[in-house]
């Protein structure tokens, strides 16, 4: 993702959000981040099972087109329904929860709409 796609970017002490036209990424950093893969690398039993779970989750990156419905909750925190996994909650301080739901409720119906005309180019183009 270069900066000149970067649409919205807000940074936390323990994740960073970057919004692109068609990109959502949610990834964790310093020393949360540090703690996390520690505590998978020192105990197999951690690495075996929430390791799969957080491999899931972290970092996040989920296409916009993919994104059902995004809304702020009364605590400030934006929930992101996505179709066939667990639905992201983030933690936002109110000015910037709305900032992201705004923001994405502006860029999600672009993405799907680009997203059905590349499928529908794709179902037109002749097999070779």
């Amino acid at each position: 993702m270069s900066e000149t796609d970067l649409v919205l970017e807000i940074d936390h002490p323990h994740f960073i959000i970057r919004v692109t036209n068609d990109l959502l990424k949610i990834d964790v950093k310093g020393s949360v981040k540090n703690e996390i893969e520690e505590a998978l690398e020192n105990d197999k039993g951690l690495r075996e099972t929430i390791g799969r779970i957080l491999s899931v989750f972290v970092p996040l990156h989920i296409r916009l087109s993919d994104i059902d419905s995004v809304k702020m909750e009364k605590t400030g925190e934006v929930k992101i329904a996505l179709p066939h996994r667990r639905d992201a909650n983030i933690p936002l301080r109110t000015e910037e929860a709305e900032k992201l739901v705004s923001k994405l409720n502006q860029l999600i119906p672009e993405a799907k709409q680009r997203e059905m005309e590349r499928i529908m180019m794709e179902q037109r183009a002749p097999v070779c």
